[in-house]
């Protein structure tokens, strides 16, 4: 055997030998593990639905419980979630620094943010777009009815431009009207100026639950004018903790599409329905030792937040005092985007 060919043939036997090799620990993991606590980040005031704070001085949210979520993976115990109040311009720094582990912050993935800030992200677990709401007692159910109508917006956002955009790709003479401040904006709603008002999908959710005397009244409509994918975001360089982020959503969506909830997922552990959630639940080994942690982390993990439709629908949806409902943010066999990756 000749001396070029040992070196390559040690290669291709290392690389064969990989898939039964110890999975790489994660740095990141490592620090979470010593310290004790996952270094999450929060807002500083509410931005409702996502991140925010209750009367009783208590971290709420969707983000919140997906920050919780990790932690469990992680350290076992969603209570050793440390959140971190950070205003919008403080997040990325803050993780640059090493003040937080990971943003689950109603983060946009943008090519900007994945390339020029040193981040890296997850899959995204939500779609939030531009979307409509109208006043109830027009009979309007989606854009096409508002022929003729009057669209609020605030002057100088992007949602200017994907209204205009939606409106005559979809063939619908329409009045846009722009207020410079969102106070403005509100008011002329409030007020009947306007058949419409267009903002973010869960921005509109909360205005009509929280600002409006008969939320009742109003109705965001079906249409999607945008869609922006939200993501976790995480420092470059630290690939193992990527997986067991994505792991940890897919874990949850995984959950839900199989009808794993917080109140029957030790049920399901013992008597597994199928061969995946047997692994997804730590019944049929390999899902912890693959990414460095514990078997049976995505059990623990669900019985201390739920399932994704658990969270969801607490947080923004049915459970919740918003009630968006779910639409892109439903799994693909339900009429949305989300799926998991396959758990083999």
């Amino acid at each position: 055997m000749t001396k070029i060919f040992k070196p390559l043939i040690a290669a291709l036997a290392c690389a064969l030998a990989l898939p039964g090799a110890a999975a790489a620990v994660s740095p990141t993991v490592e620090k979470i593990k010593e310290r004790g606590t996952l270094l999450c980040s929060g807002h500083n005031g509410s931005y409702f639905g996502f991140v925010e704070v209750n009367d009783k001085n208590e971290w709420k949210g969707l983000d919140i419980d997906l920050c919780r979520a990790m932690t469990t993976a992680i350290l076992g115990d969603p209570t050793k979630a440390q959140i971190i109040p950070l205003s919008w311009a403080q997040r990325f720094p803050a993780l640059q620094s090493g003040d937080v582990d990971i943003i689950i912050k109603a983060t946009g993935w943008t090519m900007g943010r994945d390339t020029e800030l040193g981040l890296q992200f997850s899959l995204p677990y939500f779609f939030g777009g531009t979307q409509l709401m109208a006043h109830g007692d027009l009979g309007v159910t989606e854009a096409k009815d508002l022929e003729g109508g009057t669209v609020c917006v605030e002057a100088g956002t992007t949602i200017e431009r994907i209204v205009a955009d939606y409106m005559k790709t979809i063939d619908v003479e329409h009045t846009m009207v722009s207020y410079e401040k969102a106070a403005e904006l509100r008011s002329a709603y409030l007020a009947n100026r306007c058949d419409a008002f267009a903002g973010w999908g869960p921005n509109l959710a909360v205005l009509r639950a929280t600002e409006i005397e008969n939320p009742e009244s109003h109705v965001i409509l079906d249409d999607q004018l945008s869609s922006e994918p939200i993501a976790a975001a995480m420092r470059q360089g630290d690939e193992e903790f990527v997986d067991v982020t994505n792991w940890m959503l897919a874990a949850l969506l995984l959950a839900e599409e199989h009808n794993v909830t917080q109140a029957n997922v030790d049920e399901m552990a013992a008597n597994p329905p199928n061969p995946t959630v047997a692994r997804l639940l730590g019944a049929t080994p390999g899902i912890g030792e693959r990414l460095g942690l514990r078997e049976t982390w995505a059990r623990e993990m669900i019985a201390a937040v739920g399932n994704f439709a658990e969270i969801y629908d607490r947080n923004l949806g049915a459970n919740s005092p918003y009630k968006l409902d779910r639409g892109l943010n439903n799994l693909w066999s339900h009429g949305g985007v989300l799926y998991a990756p396959i758990l083999d």
